[in-house]
């Protein structure tokens, strides 16, 4: 059953529909998407989803939902368990997509997140429109030690007009995974600036008395690299006891996390917040002094494009340290626009800190350094305006 809302027909509009698929619109670690496709302005953006999620948070209006068939379970049992390949779309919500891009006039179809290209790959043969890819981290290494996997994947690379990636590390996976290098676009996260306005931060004095406050968001899973912030901090404590540290965000690690600060007797001195709204987390940046983010490669390959949290903090004026990782060395230079340290290294991440809480003149200038490194390369506006310019070029609207 298609649930359309809307409908958009090309001859009232002058400028060109893009749809934009994503399986659940939204969770709420995709604030980006959300960002990216509401900032859109000279394209008429619609939406199509297997569910809706968190309306009251992403308010949209233009969206339609084709669920999963209810025999979805069985079809996907089949196809993963007893095939051992990835499930693909069926007839029938093949069918109801076209349909739907069919009567809104869609000139271009842009898939959030690979994985979900690769169930989708029937669609990108069936529609005689461009269809486009983005890459944002997770979805480059799921499921790429299995050959029926990567050969979709391949599959789907070749079927689609261009492949979107958040950083130059995603970039060369992709091109590992087989993509033509000359089909794929940086498009860089798009941070709202007016929101995390700069402020120069006031640092605690350098006695043991001072009461430092870090902070870390993110989704509790393995490649956030929380617990080597629970280890480093412990250790900062033995020389400020009074430090506090702030672990905004949810997920499956919550309970291990949470022993992991008793274990190490740190618990009274560790908020674990959950998930906040973006106002909240605002003023937790604002009110804390070094933001943390050792990311690391998780045991399935897992690693990050760059953390939008650690891009947030960076504009806000949060000096940042973090780890040589995935996209973030191309955000953050070392010693000039934040600190980076190896993975997995609790002990190099505590020197960083002592030393920094040392010397407030480095904090001061890194932080400086970072935010204007974000206002150069990840503004909201910039950014839309070249994925603007990416969709009508393919769309053949381009000036």
């Amino acid at each position: 059953m298609i649930d359309s809302k809307f409908e958009i027909r090309n001859s009232k509009l002058d400028i060109p529909v893009v749809a934009s698929y994503c399986a659940t619109f939204l969770k709420p670690e995709m604030l980006h998407i959300y960002r990216q496709i509401t900032a859109l302005q000279r394209v008429a953006p619609i939406v199509i989803a297997q569910k809706r999620e968190n309306s009251a948070r992403f308010p949209f209006d233009k969206i339609d939902i084709v669920p999963k068939p209810a025999l979805h379970f069985l079809r996907r049992f089949w196809f993963r368990q007893l095939r051992d390949k990835p499930w693909q779309i069926s007839g029938g919500e093949l069918r109801a997509l076209l349909e739907i891009l069919r009567k809104t006039d869609a000139e271009l179809l842009h898939i959030y997140f690979g994985q979900i290209a690769v169930h989708l790959l029937p669609l990108i043969r069936a529609w005689p429109k461009p269809s486009i890819v983005s890459f944002h981290g997770a979805d480059v290494m799921v499921d790429m030690n299995k050959p029926a996997y990567r050969e979709a994947t391949r599959q789907m690379l070749d079927a689609v007009k261009l492949v979107l990636v958040r950083s130059e590390s995603l970039q060369r996976a992709v091109i590992q995974l087989g993509c033509d290098e000359s089909k794929i676009q940086i498009q860089r996260t798009g941070i709202p600036l007016d929101e995390f306005p700069f402020r120069e931060r006031i640092f605690p004095s350098r006695d043991r008395g001072s009461a430092w406050r870090f902070v870390q968001a993110g989704r509790l899973i393995d490649k956030k690299g929380f617990p080597v912030t629970l280890r480093a901090f412990a250790k900062f404590l033995r020389r400020y006891p009074d430090a506090t540290l702030t672990i905004a965000g949810e997920g499956p690690l919550c309970g291990r996390l949470q022993d992991l600060a008793r274990e190490l007797k740190i618990d009274n001195r560790v908020s674990f917040a959950g998930f906040i709204l973006q106002e909240q987390l605002r003023d937790v940046y604002y009110g804390s002094h070094i933001f943390v983010h050792p990311s690391e490669t998780g045991p399935d390959g897992n690693q990050e494009g760059i953390p939008n949290s650690m891009l947030e903090a960076m504009a806000s004026g949060l000096p940042v340290f973090a780890t040589q990782h995935g996209g973030i060395p191309e955000a953050i230079k070392h010693g000039v626009s934040g600190v980076l340290v190896p993975e997995h290294n609790a002990d190099e991440l505590t020197r960083a800190l002592l030393d920094a809480a040392q010397d407030h003149g480095f904090l001061s200038r890194i932080a400086r350094s970072g935010a204007e490194k974000v206002q150069d390369n990840f503004d909201l506006r910039v950014q839309t305006r070249r994925l603007e310019d990416i969709y009508l070029r393919i769309i053949g609207r381009s000036d």
